[in-house]
């Protein structure tokens, strides 16, 4: 289950990082041998940090990036507590509802931070990574980078709002051109749709990104702040109501038959038989 009463991070636990330096809030997804994989647990942890960031008068930006090869390549499936029960097949959906929508909450708290954020992405940014990217006010990303939302392939709706972003960011057929296929792009597409801000060399990334937080933190917080709000205020116009949508495809695809086949299939290498129950 999830663990929505904690406060802390046991040592050895820890799924992202916080160092503050010259007033750039640095997080790292920290789970390199795992491509950074997500779960409900790095979830609560984006929550208690953006909490920690919100309030900071050291922090003028926040900068988002990851250690290894990987930005993040979505779901970790040997995260603990991954799988949601119930007494009954209502109240399992129930309560992936109610997880989901918790999830919704940690990332609004990220995306809503008064001070900017920066993404900086390398390799795989599949699934959940892609979404928490696109929750970044700016992207850079290496060469390397690959992105897509491979869920519908899994027998799952796209849960957290990546979707969604895609439709406020390039449009909603690139939304559901990538969601309904779950086809990969590379970076230089992802550019091109406006997906990404800056594309480097592999090997310029962390520089290229603390670059661009630098020229952020040295302007004036109080004008910064406020054009972050306005421009969120427009683009996000309409999205709560969509995200609760979200919520619940979310929970009634989890639960189904359907997602049970597509992750026997993706463990198998074979083909996913889906009859939609």
């Amino acid at each position: 289950m999830i663990d929505t009463l904690s406060t802390d991070v046991p040592d050895g636990e820890e799924r992202i990082t916080l160092r503050v330096e010259d007033g750039v809030a640095v997080l790292t997804l920290c789970c390199p041998e795992r491509l950074n994989g997500w779960s409900w647990e790095s979830s609560r942890q984006l929550g208690l940090l953006a909490d920690r960031i919100r309030f900071d008068p050291a922090v003028r930006v926040v900068l988002l990036r990851a250690d290894g090869r990987a930005f993040c390549a979505g779901i970790d499936v040997t995260a603990p507590g991954g799988a949601i029960t119930g007494r009954s097949p209502a109240e399992r959906t129930q309560r992936y509802y109610e997880g989901i929508r918790w999830v919704h909450e940690r990332f609004a708290v990220f995306a809503g931070l008064p001070q900017p954020v920066v993404a900086a992405v390398q390799g795989y940014c599949l699934g959940f990574g892609f979404e928490l990217a696109l929750l970044a006010d700016i992207r850079v990303a290496a060469d390397d980078a690959v992105f897509a939302l491979p869920e519908a392939q899994l027998g799952v709706a796209v849960d957290a709002g990546g979707d969604l972003r895609i439709a406020r960011e390039a449009g909603a057929g690139w939304a559901k051109f990538l969601a309904l296929t779950g086809r990969r792009i590379d970076v230089r597409t992802a550019e091109r749709l406006g997906l990404v801000q800056l594309v480097v060399e592999r090997a310029r990334l962390d520089t290229a990104a603390r670059e661009v937080a630098a020229g952020i933190a040295a302007n004036a917080p109080l004008a910064v702040r406020a054009v972050k709000r306005d421009i969120d205020a427009f683009a996000d116009a309409g999205l709560a109501a969509a995200l609760d949508r979200t919520a619940m495809a979310a929970a009634l695809t989890l639960t189904s038959e359907d997602v049970r086949e597509g992750y026997a299939a993706g463990s198998a290498r074979r083909q996913p038989g889906f009859e939609g129950r």
